[in-house]
């Protein structure tokens, strides 16, 4: 008896100990709940925990852009922390994906939380140090409770670079007094803003894509994870009452019953809390569960219960007055989001054994029933084929290369018929068969069910028209030799070159020429094809020759050296043709080297001219000088031969107009982009014109007119419904290219566009459409009713000379997100290639 009173006494003062050590964040943190912290401080407090206390072990997982560390920290009893590593594996040889299990432990539940991936939604990182304390807290026998069968992965802030952004710019406008009148300057957040990454990319749309460094190092440890739990904590606009699950139609179909099971049970749960507290909250709105490439579904693409959580908060500064009257601070911001997160983890705690096992069986019953309509994926032999061999291993699908010839017959992606065709060595063969069945089937099945069209994000993706290569979908195994890697081509340079030969077919032969550019070394590049013994240029194909850079030291050498990334360039011994297009004719012309000035600031969309700044930074690696539109009148436009807009609103006065004029007509060349070309639109010079003929508008007017006036008669409810009718959520279109023109080189026969909205002009005049939708175009995704037939004969882009210089439209965006890798391409012909 004294033994036991001794021992309880023991584990009394323990407690009390540790409690006294392990601070809570306000204990920390002078300011918490009242400003924003640093990210300095919340890395610290975060180690304050570490080293009070057993339950805690901190991973570093890579740094941002801007030198931040990215860091995890796995939070459960000292004996599961010790056995990490064969807990993970035992947990991924549960499904294939490990032959490491080795040891008899228990399973455990992994519950995975993130948080701030969008980096002006501060509550989210305030609430994780909430989260992690209260986890660890001795005094809460609860959280106890649950760490003995779960390990929880916390992430605290997915993007400290634009956390950083938003949180330092917040500190620097505050006073001592909160001001949350809605026109105070702490509610107008400035350009551009903090919620997305270095590169101003939404992080929380590229978890598939895997673009972005942060995204890509998270994902690389999450995979090596694959937790049956994800929590993506967000926040949105102030006014709105708190989300959490379920989900929003349209839910994919390949979601199972756990999965959606799991959200009915945390929607009983939280929302429990919740009323005990009397806060508002929704659930089943907006949020959907259909694009694969979020913090939510992504996850649940790989067996886990993804959810996402939504507390008010955009743009609501320290505190702001909502529109109910009461007023909303960063602490009542937190404390909703601890409370939704600490209640899932411990509905997960109680249903540990249902998810694994529904976990297991998502990944492991999809490799016998497949879920979609095809089991095999062909690809045909490309160079884009790097890239997409890059992707795949990022999301650990498995895929082979074909090492030998079949017939086959399958499902193209470019003609939307079942054609035969034949499987030749080096083609890019992907088995549904395999432990990321469903991920694999959700990238590349040509068709998903949409049971709600009024889907969140776009709607279409397939991946063969992505890359623009060709591609199949074969509703049978195939029983073909293949091997795992392409031989590489080993070339063994001459002494004495003519000229060396890059092909143009893929972003690395835009890297290239970035890099001749910048070395000063002349490259020229092919209109027509041209055949030089067993060497065939291409149309676009690269030309760098002795001849043009007489002052390049060590030619071959120096050459060969800067052109290496390539794989697939050659060398000609001759600059004599067989078909009469020798290297000294006209079919090849010398490129000019861009000098480009992007502009950005106010009224630029933050994302597309991310989108623009990562292509140039990080994908071509080109230099930009980039240029505030409020400095245009103090920068000497004729000192650039390439001028770039972005998307977005730009408000030139009729005097820079006639600048921008003025400097095309001399020889500038001005890529518009999407919103922009509204600077051109209709006017006076200009090609770019929202009808055809003036018989068109008027057609244009009477038809808004009629509906307006059938609108008078409709009911309020469905007018969000109605309007979708008119919308391009998301959706692929098919394009004709103009093949013999330098900004279709290497694109393929057709195009296939991502169109975002539904913008569109009719077919230019005057002016050269190199891509544009033809009657009867093909497309994957929701298109509205209304619209569908009007997207006919529309441009996509173009090109109009004006004196010595042009103006390329791009209607589109071919960077769209940085996964569109045709569309890398094109922009690379637009930028390099467009003389």
């Amino acid at each position: 008896m004294k033994k036991t009173l001794f021992y309880l006494l023991f584990l009394l003062l323990t407690v009390v100990s540790v409690s006294a050590q392990l601070k809570s964040p306000s204990e920390f943190l002078p300011n918490y709940g009242k400003q924003v912290s640093y990210y300095h401080q919340v890395e610290a407090y975060f180690n304050q925990l570490t080293e009070q206390s057993t339950s805690i072990k901190k991973q570093k997982y890579g740094q941002t852009s801007e030198e931040r560390d990215l860091n995890v920290y796995y939070i459960s009893t000292p004996e599961n922390l010790a056995n990490l590593d064969q807990i993970r594996n035992n947990n991924l040889a549960a499904i294939g994906l490990s032959d490491k299990k080795t040891k008899v432990i228990e399973d455990k539940l992994i519950v995975w939380l993130s948080f701030s991936v969008h980096g002006n939604e501060i509550a989210g990182t305030e609430s994780a140090m909430t989260v992690a304390y209260e986890l660890l807290n001795p005094a809460n026998p609860e959280s106890k409770s649950w760490l003995e069968n779960t390990i929880v992965i916390l992430d605290p802030c997915l993007n400290p670079d634009g956390y950083s952004r938003y949180g330092n710019w917040l500190r620097e406008i505050s006073g001592k007094k909160t001001h949350p009148e809605l026109m105070d300057r702490e509610h107008m957040e400035v350009w551009p803003g903090g919620r997305y990454n270095h590169y101003l990319f939404d992080m929380n749309r590229d978890w598939a894509w895997q673009t972005q460094i942060e995204t890509q190092q998270r994902l690389a440890l999450y995979n090596d994870w694959l937790p049956q739990v994800h929590v993506d904590v967000h926040e949105m606009g102030y006014n709105s009452p708190y989300f959490f699950p379920p989900s929003a139609e349209p839910w994919h179909e390949y979601i199972e019953k756990f999965q959606k099971k799991f959200h009915n049970i945390l929607g009983e749960k939280i929302s429990k809390k919740f009323d005990q507290e009397k806060w508002l909250y929704n659930t089943r709105e907006r949020f959907d569960m259909f694009y694969p490439s979020y913090g939510d579904t992504y996850p649940t693409y790989n067996g886990a219960v993804g959810m996402t959580f939504e507390q008010g908060g955009i743009g609501a500064g320290r505190e702001v007055l909502l529109e109910n009257g009461s007023l909303l601070t960063i602490q009542e911001r937190l404390t909703h989001h601890a409370k939704a997160v600490l209640t899932t983890v411990g509905a997960a705690a109680s249903e540990a054994d249902n998810l694994i096992q529904g976990f297991r069986g998502f990944m492991t019953n999809s490799r016998k029933t497949i879920k979609g309509n095809y089991k095999t994926y062909v690809l045909k032999n490309n160079p884009k084929l790097e890239q997409m061999a890059d992707l795949l291993k990022k999301n650990r699908i498995e895929f082979a290369y074909a090492d030998g010839n079949q017939k086959a017959s399958g499902f193209n992606y470019q003609t939307q018929k079942d054609k035969s065709f034949s499987i030749e060595p080096n083609d890019l063969i992907i088995k549904v068969d395999q432990p990321k069945a469903i991920l694999t089937q959700v990238l590349f099945e040509p068709y998903h069910k949409l049971n709600d069209s009024l889907s969140y994000d776009i709607t279409a993706w397939a991946l063969p028209l992505a890359f623009g290569v060709e591609g199949y979908a074969l509703k049978t195994n195939l029983n073909l030799k293949t091997k795992t890697t392409i031989e590489a081509n080993i070339q063994n340079i001459p002494e004495n070159v003519y000229a060396f030969h890059i092909p143009w077919n893929n972003r690395i032969s835009a890297q290239v020429l970035a890099l001749l550019h910048q070395k000063d070394i002349r490259v020229r590049s092919a209109i027509k094809k041209g055949v030089f013994g067993q060497i065939t240029v291409e149309a676009g194909g690269l030309i760098v020759s002795k001849a043009d850079n007489p002052k390049v030291i060590d030619f071959e050498k120096t050459v060969s050296e800067i052109i290496k990334i390539k794989k697939d360039y050659n060398f000609l011994t001759t600059g004599y043709s067989v078909n009469g297009n020798d290297l000294g004719s006209e079919n090849f012309s010398l490129l000019k080297a861009p000098k480009i000035a992007l502009l950005s600031g106010k009224g630029v969309g933050s994302t597309e001219f991310g989108s623009v700044w990562f292509y140039l930074d990080e994908v071509a690696g080109y230099p930009v000088s980039i240029v505030e539109v409020s400095d245009f009148n103090r920068f000497k436009l004729e000192t650039y031969n390439t001028l770039i807009l972005a998307d977005g609103q730009y408000d030139f006065s009729n005097d820079q107009q006639k600048q921008i004029g003025d400097w095309i007509k001399n020889g500038g060349k001005l890529i518009a982009m999407n919103n922009a070309l509204s600077v051109f639109t209709d006017k006076e010079g200009y090609a770019l014109s929202l009808f055809e003929s003036e018989e068109d508008k008027k057609a244009s007017e009477k038809e808004i007119t009629e509906k307006e006036l059938k609108t008078r008669f409709l009911d309020y409810l469905s007018t969000e419904r109605r309007a979708i009718s008119a919308s391009i959520p998301g959706a692929v279109i098919e394009n004709v290219l103009d093949v013999t023109h330098p900004m279709s080189f290497g694109l393929g026969d057709k195009y296939f566009s991502i169109k975002t909205d539904e913008r569109r002009y009719p077919l230019l005049k005057k002016a050269l459409n190199v891509a544009y939708v033809p009657n009867d175009y093909k497309s994957y995704g929701f298109v509205g009713h209304d619209i569908r037939n009007k997207l006919s004969k529309t441009v996509s882009f173009a090109i109009e000379a004006k004196g010595k210089g042009k103006v390329i439209y791009m209607i589109d965006n071919p960077l769209f997100r940085g996964f569109w890798e045709n569309g890398n391409l094109l922009f690379s012909n637009a930028l390099f290639l467009v003389n």
